[in-house]
């Protein structure tokens, strides 16, 4: 019902990155099956940490075979027994510890899943919305050269130019038809991938606001808190598991065993005519490892082995993570820096000389050539700007992954 409410909702507005984070981890199917694995295992460690199901054993022993009577032969029983099974040492304990911890496992991986899925989103998110604002910045930019092209038809009709500054205007005209297109198809790309998490409330209008974000912690802060990240955390659980698997290999060294109680009836009389005598037995079996070498010894070998790959894979993760909030940290700070540089004198110093660029020309005193150059930078300046921008947002969304909403 939430989600309905919210799909009406957003029907009704333009789609903003947060807007499209909510919805995507509203149905996310990895998270969900994240979830469903956390408690299968949580399931499980119920049910392994109970003892086998009890035997029943009956049957008939000791029949004659020349004439089947149960009757005839004083030790012809029907017996009727149950057996219980108790396995080596604690190996029920550790086998049911082992699977709470992979539930843990499987519960980080949730909230795994949760952050890559936010992430992803506002990445694609961020894309789409630089490529409609980019395809903006094209459409307004391609209006100013359409009226430099009439512009130079009618100067070249006066004798002021020449017809290759005719030709330079319509071929600068193309290209931006052709980036046009190219940012079309971009946004069309964007808006397929989106729609893997968020379904048709992908091809509704982006908000023309530029998307906010959370503010990230302090760099320290973050490279703190690594250890507690659910990537590091699933890793830790999966080490414990395997930790517990190490234990049950050891405790397969001690004996196991299994109690048993029969209940044998007689049949027939004894030779005085008296009934004979109903019977019990009371049995005990006990495991005896007495040639661990091939057994014993290589499943504790292979357990202590794959612990320590899951222990080599954790702390390689870490190091990864490490890096990654690194390179994320840095292009944050310089992309605003150089964000901070286009919005006090690029934008400005690339507009200025573009419009002295056109008054001069309309007056006769700088060549065509000049012109369309100046109006080129301009308009690479400013999609420059934008993409800073939006980069700079990605580096800041990829933070967030790495710290945490809640930070």
């Amino acid at each position: 019902m939430l989600l309905l409410l919210t799909l009406s909702a957003s029907a009704c507005a333009d789609l903003d990155i947060h807007t499209a984070v909510r919805l995507a981890l509203a149905d996310d199917p990895l998270i969900a099956a994240s979830k469903a694995r956390s408690q299968a295992f949580r399931d499980n460690a119920i049910a392994d940490g109970q003892l086998p199901d009890p035997k029943l054993k009956t049957g008939i022993y000791n029949l004659p075979t020349d004439n089947f009577h149960i009757d005839e032969e004083p030790s012809t029983q029907l017996r009727l027994g149950l057996q219980q099974a108790f396995p080596r040492g604690n190996t029920l304990r550790y086998r049911q510890r082992q699977s709470e911890w992979k539930a843990r496992s499987a519960t980080a991986t949730a909230e795994l899943g949760a952050r890559q899925t936010s992430l992803d989103v506002r990445k694609y998110f961020l894309e789409l919305y630089y490529q409609i604002r980019a395809g903006e910045i094209v459409a307004a930019t391609r209006k100013l050269f359409s009226q430099l092209v009439d512009i130079t038809q009618s100067h070249y009709a006066t004798g002021r130019v020449s017809q290759q500054d005719v030709l330079q205007a319509s071929l600068e005209l193309s290209r931006l038809d052709d980036r046009t297109t190219r940012i079309l198809n971009e946004i069309d790309i964007n808006r397929a991938t989106l729609m893997k998490w968020i379904g048709d409330p992908a091809l509704l209008p982006v908000n023309n606001a530029f998307p906010e974000l959370p503010l990230p912690a302090a760099r320290e802060q973050i490279e703190a808190a690594l250890a507690e990240h659910p990537a590091i955390r699933a890793a830790t659980a999966m080490l414990e598991a395997e930790n517990q698997s190490i234990q049950i290999a050891r405790e397969q060294y001690k004996p196991g065993w299994s109690a048993g109680l029969e209940y044998r009836k007689r049949f027939g009389d004894d030779p005085d005519g008296d009934d004979r005598s109903d019977m019990m037995a009371a049995m005990v079996t006990v495991d005896i490892p007495l040639f661990p070498k091939n057994r014993q010894d290589k499943r504790l070998s292979a357990s202590i082995q794959q612990a320590t790959s899951v222990q080599l894979s954790r702390d390689n993760k870490l190091r990864e993570l490490k890096q990654q909030l690194d390179m994320d940290y840095a292009n944050w700070q310089r992309l605003g820096e150089r964000s901070m540089l286009y919005e006090s004198q690029l934008l400005q110093a690339s507009t200025a000389n573009a419009q002295a660029s056109l008054n001069a020309y309309q007056s006769g005193v700088t060549e065509f050539t000049t012109l369309m150059r100046a109006r080129i930078t301009d308009l690479d300046v400013r999609l420059a700007d934008l993409r800073i921008r939006v980069d700079r947002a990605k580096s800041h969304a990829s933070l967030l992954y790495l710290s945490g909403e809640d930070q």
